[in-house]
């Protein structure tokens, strides 16, 4: 094994700790004090089958933060994003969660972190469903005290329920749909703390890509995005794909602290397993980048769930086409049946699809126009 990557592992625990230390010391500064006491929830977005769906969320201390917009000065927008890593969790209350008459709790845990797990006695209909939260606190001897109303009772989150499909989409997000510099660490810190969901900037023509290959509508093909970043930029994100006319899709993320600092690898390959064990009736299209292991998770994955891959869409950020490694590992999946495409934009992929039968002539074009026309909004 690599002695620099034996030497990360073995002092990983004592990073984690200290991220951890650092994230409650500097939380309890840059939340305003005026928020303590009060609690607010964050959902993420449910997803699952007619027979099963799971929706996770977090408690937190309020954040104050006003809508992005795009006159938005960058200290603001630091300012925010300090507030969403240094966000105040709050473990041991119990959230309710509704769901087509389905009722079902959980406590969150010492990170704030809740699952509420839903199992219908009768099949959801596929598509978009809305669950109704609400949070307790949870009081001495087992008793619960209702949080005020105004505070708690009408969040409602998103769920999407995955049955009949063409295929579904698997992405990255970072660098793959938003313009991040994850090659650069000082860019891309810039861009991730200094920018907001309305200035963050999307490769031209992937929201007309995505929507040919979701194709809204009653059989809509789903799609999952997968990323690095910390769960604690998920209204980042899902505001950016909303005003971006991205396909919407659940969002998986990594914890802040320990778990940020793990490989990027295993939290996607646990990710994806997940999805193929879940929906093992669908295949998959794969769109990831160059900047990170994209093409070797995602060639991984074709070995391991031969048949059920249906090509794997690389955004060339690093000239990877002239990578032995990448053109080799092209070579193996073209011996599986599986294209490995590696497209310096959206339009080589588009290309393929259609030639594929996933997007009509008509879609190609749509993407042809918004990759050469004005950048989307």
């Amino acid at each position: 094994m690599n002695p620099v990557k034996t030497a990360f592992k073995l002092a990983l625990p004592a990073v984690e700790r200290a991220v951890l230390a650092a994230d409650r010391a500097i939380s309890g500064y840059v939340q305003p004090r005026r928020a303590r006491g009060k609690l607010i929830l964050q959902p993420y977005v449910g997803w699952g089958t007619p027979h099963s769906v799971e929706l996770t969320g977090r408690v937190l201390l309020p954040r104050t933060m006003s809508p992005p917009a795009k006159a938005d000065r960058r200290l603001r927008n630091f300012a925010n994003s300090l507030r969403r890593l240094f966000s105040r969790e709050v473990a041991g209350v119990r959230v309710n969660g509704v769901l087509d008459g389905i009722s079902v709790s959980a406590v969150s845990d010492k990170d704030g972190y809740f699952t509420l797990l839903f199992a219908p006695s009768a099949p959801l209909p596929s598509g978009w469903h809305e669950a109704a939260l609400s949070i307790e606190r949870l009081g001495s001897e087992g008793k619960t005290d209702h949080v005020r109303k105004s505070h708690s009772s009408q969040t409602r989150a998103r769920v999407q329920v995955i049955n009949e499909a063409r295929f579904g989409v698997i992405s990255d997000l970072d660098d793959t749909v938003i313009q991040s510099d994850v090659t650069s660490l000082p860019r891309m810190l810039i861009t991730a703390l200094m920018g907001n969901a309305r200035t963050r900037t999307p490769f031209p023509g992937v929201g007309a890509l995505y929507r040919a290959l979701i194709r809204e509508g009653e059989s809509r093909n789903p799609v999952f995005y997968v990323s690095s970043s910390p769960w604690n930029f998920f209204d980042l994100l899902w505001q950016f794909l909303d005003y971006r006319r991205i396909p919407l899709g659940p969002i998986f993320l990594r914890s802040w602290g320990g778990g940020l600092l793990a490989e990027h690898g295993g939290h996607k390959h646990g990710v994806i397993d997940r999805l193929f064990e879940r929906f093992p009736h669908l295949s998959f299209v794969l769109i990831g980048d160059s900047g990170e292991q994209d093409a070797m998770i995602y060639s991984e994955v074709v070995r391991k769930y031969a048949g059920r891959v249906l090509a794997v869409y690389i955004r060339d950020l690093t000239g990877a086409f002239r990578d032995e490694t990448v053109l080799k590992l092209r070579v193996e999946l073209a011996r599986a049946g599986v294209d490995l495409v590696l497209a310096a934009d959206s339009l080589n992929a588009a290309g393929h699809a259609m030639a594929m039968g996933l997007i009509t002539p008509s879609e190609y074009r749509g993407v042809l126009i918004s990759v050469t026309g004005p950048t989307e909004r």
